[in-house]
């Protein structure tokens, strides 16, 4: 009886079709060509190239941090103050649109109008949303506390909007049956459920928001990312990477501590 079964197993194909297989490989190899053709690679510049990226990266190797320390630090101060202060505003500002974008908490109209703000909200990167601030209220870091605010709000509130909807019933519940008031609710029926998480994501975005500072700063929004774009134009490589190890020293510090900090909260 054994005879009649076979003595290994092969994974059936994909694509049964074995004519059907080698046409979607070769149409995806003449897709790679010609996408290839469009990109314009151009050899010459990239040898060309080379050779400003070799010494851009051995300059990491004798990094200048006094020569224009002066600066440094200022965009450093700069780029710190801006990630607080979005971050504590869009912190607070988050927390009414994310009670308002909870299907299971606010009222149709509202819950339409919160939901529509968030998308808004979400759909324009920093360094768009950095332009437009410039151009409204010219260059310095007041544009870039108003766009990582916006941001800020954005990413919060829609993740405290989703925690919310996904939170035990039960508690609401009885609270509303007891004649609660809609404070009270939230008081004593969601905060305690989402209070942890929240705390968490607002961490999250604190180290997310220095990042950003450095990159909107390049379009004229204040910040660190000003003086990095400052030296690069001049090929000062040696004051660039020392902004850049700065940045990175900076950047791990914040995932460090937020890091305990969640831990602690969840």
């Amino acid at each position: 009886m054994s005879g009649n079964y076979p003595t290994y197993w092969k994974k059936p194909a994909l694509i049964s079709s074995a004519w059907l297989r080698w046409g979607i490989t070769l149409s995806v190899v003449v897709y790679l060509y010609l996408a290839t053709q469009s990109v314009e690679i151009n050899w010459t510049r990239i040898y060309e190239g080379s050779e400003r990226g070799w010494r851009f990266v051995s300059a990491f190797f004798n990094p200048d941090f006094t020569g224009r320390w002066e600066n440094i630090s200022q965009g450093l101060i700069e780029s710190l103050t801006m990630t607080l202060t979005s971050t504590v505003a869009g912190v607070i500002l988050s927390v009414p649109f994310g009670l308002g974008a909870a299907k299971n908490l606010a009222p149709k109209p509202i819950y339409l109008f919160c939901r529509g703000f968030i998308s808004i909200a979400r759909s324009f990167q920093e360094i768009i949303i950095a332009i437009l601030c410039v151009a409204l209220f010219g260059f310095g870091t007041f544009a870039g506390f108003v766009t990582l605010t916006f941001a800020t709000i954005g990413f919060l509130a829609k993740l405290f909007a989703d925690e919310i909807e996904t939170i035990d019933p039960a508690p609401l519940t009885a609270m509303k049956a007891t004649g609660a008031s809609w404070l009270q609710q939230v008081n004593y029926a969601v905060q305690a459920q989402v209070m942890p998480r929240f705390i968490g994501l607002s961490m999250y975005r604190l180290d997310i928001n220095f990042r950003e500072s450095a990159v909107i700063g390049i379009v004229g929004a204040g910040g660190i990312g000003g003086t990095l774009n400052t030296a690069m134009d001049r090929y000062e490589y040696s004051a660039a990477a020392a902004i850049l190890l700065i940045i990175i020293a900076i950047v791990m510090l914040c995932e460090y501590t937020s890091t305990l900090i969640r831990k602690r909260v969840q």
